[in-house]
């Protein structure tokens, strides 16, 4: 039998088909050997399986009387204290009664008093003290798994429990609701509201489906009754999550049930939206459509495509725009989060996705983890990364704020916002000046070596000391320790892109992996962004832009447009449509006459959420859909109800490239639709037959406009579960990896870029001295349409304002007031949270509560190459 290195007595049991106990024990913790439910006689010897290392040639006992006999009596001596109900429901009530079955303890021998309590404060995890037998597993997951640290045991002997680290309820602890230790729990001591347990859970429905929140790609398996979800459970082969989940994807999916989801389509007549049927609400489409081409020709329509949808609807909504209207104007949030990424990634590499496989951190000994969160914004890859270093990995963070990963760094690098370029200019300048660069890789590989090397001459640490206000010493301290590793490793979100030179920021983000060899090379993990919504990456990939096609042929290109002619049998234009800045800027002139907006809330997720209700009030025809009557919807003049990710059929492409699959779990309500048959209607009602009449036929054509997804289908992810992109072949491998063969450039090598730092579009002062940054909270999901109408709502109830201790009393405020924050823009109103994660002249807030009017304050700059807005620079005050 062949282990691999590490394996125990126990894992070599089990390998040989053996039924062995183990109650203390979860093949993804470490061993704890304390329950001796799993005794085995090892050349003689008693041992506790679970903690001795298999030895080559050893003999190993489990089956003797007397081993049984051991065993049986160290768990009777467990049940002894429990109550009866512990055992009452059979053995498939918990694995405790499984194992109490197997050897042969009946559910008398639990004759216990009961009386330690239970906390039933948190939503999500309901404790039963007196089913407690302190295996210690659930505080293991919450420590090995999650890296949260929230749960420990508590008291002694027969009175030891598990217990939130901070003591009082557990609603008001550290938890941030994985569900792990439900899932670890042998006794039922922990679960899950709602959810019948043992021999009930055969009866309910299971499918496989990815998760719709954030772009990490979970696989869930969700646990259906009557076409309601009962529960959602991570799938323990799921390629990136491993059987790990969020409180999003876990829990957040009491939205469906609410009674606000939109059921009929709405028409507005005389000012009010008044429900009626589909075939009224399409035939007022058609015709303002009709009349928007009438009267401003194409380019008097435009489409946003939704992040939220699946890659066959974003394939469908922007050939429809091409092949039926006849305009490029389709864009998606992407434009507004990560298209610095694509032009970036692109400019530098060849594709517009990173360069590796999520699989490949665990490679990793330094990470370098820059503008992002992942802790609280992408929490299974924040567990995955923090495992990582609580093993030995080196860590570098650069970010203002003190959350998530920066309590753990080796160094934490605090720039001001807005200062990024000249960060890692001064990253790559002590890179060059003290040889920590792969010369072999520059000579061969990569092209602009020169041409950076006099840019980031003026660059010392000093001079980006000043810039910055990141010590010198902390700046050539992050880059030895990113230059000498051998495996080095860089992630980065929105506080790299959502910059008004955030391209830039991408470009010279890129060239400290380029002057390490770390892409391309099979070393290291290269540059990876995270994405924000599910599937931010795929409605980009299927061509949902204005300058692009599937597969990121540009508009403008003869071969790529011809190629998407052929397919869709009609001319395209050449020409790149509008942004989306650039459609409000165009509906508020009057220029732009019928605007479709698909599952994003734009007045409240957008810049300058004023502007952007203005120009839904000056467009002639806004059509929405969506699940809930939005912010948006309340000004469209049709709302279309639409399905959730739980209700629909397709595929979402994840952060690392990955095609999963998405199943319908339960139906869409009333009359809803998922957004593919919605699209399809819409074009029917134009007169336009758009073909591919199911998601897996979508997808196939998509495949022969964009060779590089040829080799994906509905049929094939259904045997293989999960497939990157590029892969162009039906029978080959997928390119998980990218550039191993020459980068996708057209010289084929990787492009250093000689950036300068420019200032920020907005500076403190006087008036206006604080710096406010957006971004993300751990328990909501963007606008919070769905988060909020969860359970979740009760772990978060109000948006507010991050403080530093100084700055709130420079300006008078304390814990929990309500302040208005006014910035050069407009202003928003939050409560006041003093913290020291910030820094002075910083203060930080989220965007998931739509009534706190946040995008009202940011401003319109914008970066220069993509148009993404400048999120996390913008001077306010506080009154």
């Amino acid at each position: 039998m062949s282990l691999p290195e590490g394996a125990t007595v126990l894992s070599a049991v089990r390998a040989a088909g053996i039924g062995l106990p183990a109650l203390c024990d979860d093949d993804r913790l470490t061993p704890a050997g304390s329950c001796r439910a799993c005794l085995a006689r090892l050349d003689g010897r008693v041992v506790a399986a679970c903690v001795t290392p298999a030895v080559d040639g050893a003999r190993v006992e489990v089956e003797r009387d007397d081993l049984r006999l051991l065993r049986r009596e160290a768990v009777e001596l467990i049940v002894s204290v429990l109550p009866p109900r512990a055992l009452a429901g059979g053995p498939e009530i918990s694995e405790l009664a499984r194992v109490c079955h197997s050897l042969g303890i009946g559910a008398g021998a639990a004759a216990g008093d009961p009386g330690r309590g239970r906390d039933d404060s948190h939503p999500f995890v309901r404790l039963d003290r007196d089913l407690c037998i302190a295996c210690g597993r659930c505080v293991r997951m919450c420590a090995e798994v999650q890296g949260t640290f929230a749960l420990t045991l508590t008291g002694r002997g027969a009175d030891t429990v598990v217990a939130p680290g901070t003591g009082g309820p557990w609603a008001e602890s550290d938890c941030v609701s994985c569900g792990g230790c439900v899932d670890t729990c042998p006794t039922g001591a922990l679960t899950e509201p709602g959810l019948p347990l043992g021999t009930a859970l055969p009866r309910l429905g299971h499918t496989r489906t990815t998760c719709g929140y954030c772009g990490v790609g979970c696989a869930l398996d969700v646990l259906t009754s009557d076409g309601e979800v009962t529960a959602v459970r991570p799938a323990a082969d799921g390629p990136v999550n491993r059987g790990h989940a969020c409180v999003k994807g876990r829990f957040a999916h009491g939205y469906l049930r609410s009674g606000d989801r939109l059921t009929r389509p709405l028409l507005r007549r005389g000012g009010r939206l008044e429900p009626v049927d589909w075939d009224e609400a399409l035939g007022h489409i058609a015709e303002g459509l009709r009349a928007a081409v009438a009267q401003g020709g194409p380019d008097a329509v435009a489409a946003i495509s939704s992040a939220r949808a699946t890659n066959e609807e974003n394939y469908l909504i922007q050939k429809f725009m091409r092949a039926g209207i006849g305009t490029n104007n389709v864009d998606n949030c992407s434009r507004l989060c990560h298209s610095p990424s694509a032009a970036g990634l692109t400019a530098a590499f060849g594709l517009s996705g990173g360069t590796d496989t999520f699989d490949d951190v665990e490679n990793a000994d330094c990470l370098l983890v820059v503008g992002a969160n992942p802790i609280e914004a992408h929490p299974v890859v924040g567990a995955r990364l923090l495992q990582r270093v609580l093993r030995g990995t080196r860590l570098i963070v650069a970010d203002p704020r003190a959350v998530g990963l920066a309590d753990h760094a080796d160094v934490h690098l605090r720039p001001r916002p807005g200062t990024n370029v000249a960060l890692f200019n001064g990253l790559a300048h002590v890179l060059l000046a003290e040889g920590l660069v792969d010369d072999e890789f520059l000579r061969r590989r990569a092209a602009g070596l020169a041409e950076l090397t006099a840019l980031v001459a003026d660059y010392p640490p000093g001079r980006v000391a000043e810039i910055t206000g990141v010590p010198a010493e902390d700046l050539a301290e992050a880059a030895r320790l990113y230059g000498e590793a051998a495996q080095p490793a860089i992630v980065y979100g929105l506080g790299v892109t959502e910059h008004l030179h955030g391209t830039d920021g991408v470009r010279t983000l890129a060239n400290l992996a380029i002057l390490r060899g770390a892409a391309g090379t099979g070393r290291g993990y290269g540059v990876n962004p995270l994405r924000g919504q599910n599937n931010v990456q795929g409605a980009s990939d299927m061509g949902a832009l204005p300058d692009l096609l599937p597969g990121y042929g540009k508009v403008t290109d003869p071969g790529a447009r011809g190629r998407a002619e052929r397919v869709w049998g009609v001319p395209l234009p050449a020409h790149p449509g509008l942004r989306i800045p650039e459609m409000f800027a165009a509906a508020r002139s009057g220029a732009l006459r019928a605007l479709w907006v698909i599952g994003e809330d734009v007045c409240a997720t957008d810049p300058g959420s004023t502007g952007v209700a203005e120009a839904l009030e000056a467009c002639p025809l806004v059509v929405c859909q969506e699940l809930f009557l939005s912010e948006t919807a309340r000004r469209a003049d049709v709302v279309l109800p639409a399905a959730s990710w739980l209700e629909k059929d397709g595929t979402f492409v994840n952060f690392d490239r990955r095609f999963q699959r998405v199943r319908p779990a339960v139906p869409a309500p009333g009359q809803a639709r998922d957004d593919f048959a919605i699209v399809h209607a819409v074009a029917a009602a134009c007169g336009v037959d758009l073909g591919v009449p199911t998601p897996a036929e979508a997808l196939a054509e998509c495949g022969r406009v964009a060779p590089i997804f040829a080799g994906i289908s509905h049929e094939r992810l259904e045997r293989e579960g999960a497939l990157a992109w590029p892969c162009p072949d039906p029978y080959g491998p997928a390119e998980a990896k990218l550039y191993l063969d020459g980068f996708a450039t057209p010289d084929g090598l990787a492009h250093l870029a000689a950036r300068p730092y420019l200032p920020p579009g907005e500076q403190p002062d006087d008036t206006y001295p604080l710096i406010l940054i957006t971004g993300r909270r751990w328990a909501h999901y963007n606008s919070g349409s769905m988060t909020r109408r969860s359970g979740n709502i009760r772990l978060d109830a109000t948006e507010r304002l991050d403080v530093h201790p100084a700055d709130a009393r420079r300006h008078a405020v304390r814990e929990g007031d309500r302040v208005t924050v006014e910035s050069r823009h407009g202003r928003a109103t939050m409560r006041v949270r003093v913290t020291e994660e910030t820094v002075p002249g910083q203060v930080f807030c989220a965007f998931h509560f739509p009534e706190s009017h946040v995008n009202a304050l940011t401003s319109g700059h914008a970066d220069t190459d993509t148009s993404c807005p400048e999120y996390k620079v913008t001077a306010v005050r506080l009154r």
